[in-house]
């Protein structure tokens, strides 16, 4: 083992977990460093998806206050995509077409692995699963979440050109997004061929 552990505390524990790390690591030169202390914000796992549709060129993007953003220049209520924390014994993709349909109201019908990244590993544990997938947008719209979760979310319909132009011009600021939109900007090509060749 390159890391010895040498104390954890739990300093908060709530809906999220902060734990406080002593411990040290074996340097690149081999040798053992000196003891550290890092604390930990351990929120669990997520998952994420970019609703797409291919034969209307359509996105959905949904809306929704964010409490990491309050002193965001643009303000608390962020554009992003469809997004859920992964419970014990559910998968990535179960999370998606569960929060696909409560944050949007679409049902997923085909999925495309993207990415699984950290987030902020220097203080953080979580992950994200990141797909894109196909959904008919057709009457997509309106307010909707989970309202015993506080949750007040509306739906965006936009065209992939518009939501391509939001990320240009810094309206989308959210990691998930971003990256799910840079991704399609790149592969769109086949992932109309996947879904529309049948």
């Amino acid at each position: 083992m390159d890391i010895e552990i040498i104390d954890k505390t739990t300093c908060y524990q709530g809906f999220f977990r902060i734990d406080r790390y002593q411990l040290r690591h074996r340097l690149f030169n081999g040798e053992w460093g000196e003891s550290i202390t890092r604390e930990l914000f351990e929120r669990g796992h997520a998952a994420a998806v970019l609703p797409y549709d291919p034969i209307r060129d359509e996105i959905i993007l949904i809306e929704q206050f964010r409490i990491g953003a309050l002193e965001a220049p643009g303000g608390p209520w962020l554009m992003e995509i469809v997004a859920g924390i992964i419970e014990p014994n559910e998968t990535a993709e179960n999370v998606v077409k569960r929060e696909s349909i409560e944050e949007s109201g679409c049902i997923i019908t085909d999925l495309i692995p993207l990415y699984d990244f950290l987030v902020s590993p220097g203080g953080m544990s979580e992950r994200i699963a990141l797909f894109c997938a196909r959904v008919d947008t057709t009457h997509a719209g309106g307010i909707h979440g989970a309202t015993d979760e506080g949750e007040d979310i509306k739906v965006h319909v936009v065209s992939r050109e518009t939501a391509l132009n939001y990320l240009k011009t810094g309206k989308i600021n959210s990691a998930s997004a971003i990256i799910a939109l840079q991704w399609l900007a790149l592969n769109r090509e086949n992932v109309m061929k996947q879904w529309l060749s049948n």
